[in-house]
Formats: C-alpha cells, structure tokens, sequence
C-alpha cells in the first residue's frame, strides 16, 4: 500500500486507506483533509509532484485545482454580502453599469452565483492567451446579451463565473478578487490558496499530469497544457486557476461548515454562512445536462454544499456535522475522477458515524 504522510486521527483512519488505495491505482501525488469544528482531523498527503515518480509530493505542495477555485470566489462574494458592501438582491449593473448592455439591466448579483445568469460562455470563441487579459473578456461579457432569461434556468458557468464575479468584487472593492481573497480570506486564515500565484511559488507547484487519452476533451476551452505555464499562474482567473491543497481547501471552506468561523478567525456570520444553501436553481442544467440544485456558489445536495475542479478536485461543506472534506490531486482523469475525491468523502462519513 502506498506510504501516506500527515496527521490522521486515529477514528479517521479509514481516510488514510482511501487515499493509499488512491495512490496505489489511479492517482500519482494527492492529499486529503477533514476539518471538523474548524480544526484539522485529517492532513494528509503522498504520492509523487511528477509523471515519472521521482520527486515525493510535500507537505506544502500546491497544484491547480480547477473549478474549485469557483467556491473560494463565491465566498469572495458572500463576505462582501455579509458585510453589507454588496447587495446580492442587487442589479449587477449597480456595481458594473456597463454590464446593463444587451438587455442585462435586470440581471441580479445572485444570478452570477447562481450560474442562472444566462452567461455560461462568450458569443465567439475565446482562446486561452485571452483569458489572460481580463479587462477585454469582462467586456464582451458586459456587451452581450444573455442567452436565456436570468433567474429562469441554470446553466454551469464554467469559466466566466469568475470574470463576473471578479468583476463584481472589484468594482465593490477596488481589488481583483485574488487580492481581496489574499487579504481577507487566505491571509487571516493563514490558507495556503492562491487566486493569481506570485512567481515565489512555482517551486512547490505540483503540474498537472494530463489524462492518458489526451490534454483535453472536445469541446474544452482550455487544458492541461494551458495550465502548465507562467502566464496562466500569474493571470487572474477566478473560475479555474486556483492553486492550494487539500488543507487549505478545507481550512477556508471550513469557516462556512461552522458558522461562519474557523481556526478562530471568523469571516462571516451565522447568518451569512448559511446563505450558500439558498436555492437558485433545482433541475436539469442547460450546459451540464445533469439534473443539479443550485445555491449561492456551491451545487447543494441534501443538507451538504460541494463542488470540484475539473479531473477530479473535490470539496464538501456540512454544517449539520461540522465538517469540510476535500481532495487535491495533480493527475487529471477526465472519466471518473471524482471517484477517488468521492471516495475520501466516504471514508470521512464512516469514520464519522464509527
């Protein structure tokens, strides 16, 4: 069986096999932690940071997480609601007024988080150098009409939710999203998770190791090639270019599984916490073609709030137990690969309710 380094209490064991079975079939270097109460239970890690096995994955490895990244931009969003400088009842165009264009005056705030707001991709193909620059794709946003009524369905917005949440965040504030999230999240947590990674860093990113049966699947505006450069970490892109580990995932998320609090630091109310499981959307999604419920920033399931990157990052929120789980990973599997994710979140719920 694989060797799995970290801390694991001795009641979440079977969080450590799940993660050595892991790494023993599919995975090449992964961690996994749980956080109950606002503490860690479980930080753990193994495997290797390359494709050919000969550097061991750290403790403080990072690597991207994809559309993980999504719930730490939410929460961007739900702070700024929580404080009372962003009204999420609000027309986005209060904030951005060029976003009005195209028949969007009526678009709210909620809508973005929602993924309801009609704006999952841009009119035109978009490449992945122009994603780098952030003031054109929020223009085309802002420009163009919605493809659907805002607030009558759901449609996963894959890479511009974080364009239109960023956006939002910065006119609010004054400060690109990673930096508001560096100075009000990530710093006072002391989280290692990084939305724009400062070049200080590059030596302890893991790559990420495309799926055997290529870099990317049709129809993928960007893929692991893409994610593989400097200009990518540097750019700023709220949706998918996050990079952290599975303990820093669950430390930031975990302030929404307690109330609002973590590690003694608190971030938001009671009350804001729990606006995540305010339902935006229940039913099949128009871009995902599965049936999914919609909160503010997180897809909902039960009494539980979760979402994951592409190839198979995984975080799960329950405040009824506590609890945050989550799962990183550097080897992208494009068919199941939420199964070893999934599979840690499991061993975390046995060893909850041993």
């Amino acid at each position: 069986m694989a060797e799995v380094q970290g801390h694991c209490e001795a009641r979440f064991e079977k969080v450590a096999e799940a993660l050595a079975a892991s790494l023993d079939a599919d995975d090449v270097g992964a961690s996994a932690a749980v956080y109950v109460d606002g503490e860690p239970v479980v930080d753990i890690w193994g495997g290797h940071t390359d494709a050919a096995r000969t550097t061991p994955w750290q403790r403080d490895t990072i690597t991207g997480v994809w559309s993980t990244t999504k719930v730490m931009t939410a929460l961007c969003a739900l702070v700024l609601a929580d404080r009372g400088d962003l009204d999420l009842d609000a027309p986005v165009a209060r904030y951005w007024p060029e976003f009005a264009a195209a028949g969007k005056d009526g678009v709210l705030v909620r809508h973005l988080l929602g993924h309801t707001a009609g704006l999952p991709d841009w009119d035109g193909p978009v490449t992945a150098e122009e994603l780098y620059d952030r003031p054109a794709v929020t223009a085309r946003l802002a420009a163009q009409a919605p493809q659907w009524a805002p607030g009558t369905a759901g449609g996963y917005h894959s890479v511009t939710f974080g364009f239109l949440i960023g956006e939002v965040v910065r006119r609010v504030t004054g400060r690109g999203v990673g930096a508001f999230f560096a100075d009000e999240i990530a710093g006072p947590l002391g989280a290692d998770f990084h939305i724009t990674l400062p070049p200080e860093h590059d030596d302890r990113v893991a790559p990420l190791i495309p799926d055997p049966k290529g870099d990317k699947p049709d129809g993928f505006l960007v893929g692991v090639a893409d994610a593989a450069t400097p200009q990518w970490r540097r750019a700023e892109l709220p949706a998918i270019g996050g990079y952290g580990n599975a303990r820093s995932v669950a430390l930031v998320q975990s302030a929404l599984a307690c109330g609002g609090e973590a590690g003694g630091v608190r971030l938001l109310s009671e009350a804001g916490a729990a606006r995540i499981f305010e339902e935006q959307f229940s039913g099949t999604d128009r871009v995902l073609g599965i049936p999914v419920r919609w909160g503010l920033g997180y897809r909902l399931e039960g009494a539980t709030a979760s979402w994951g990157g592409w190839g198979g990052s995984v975080v799960l929120v329950d405040p009824g137990n506590r609890m945050t789980v989550s799962y990183v990973m550097n080897q992208v599997l494009w068919d199941d690969g939420y199964a070893r994710g999934l599979g840690v979140v499991m061993a975390a719920y046995e060893s909850l309710t041993a």
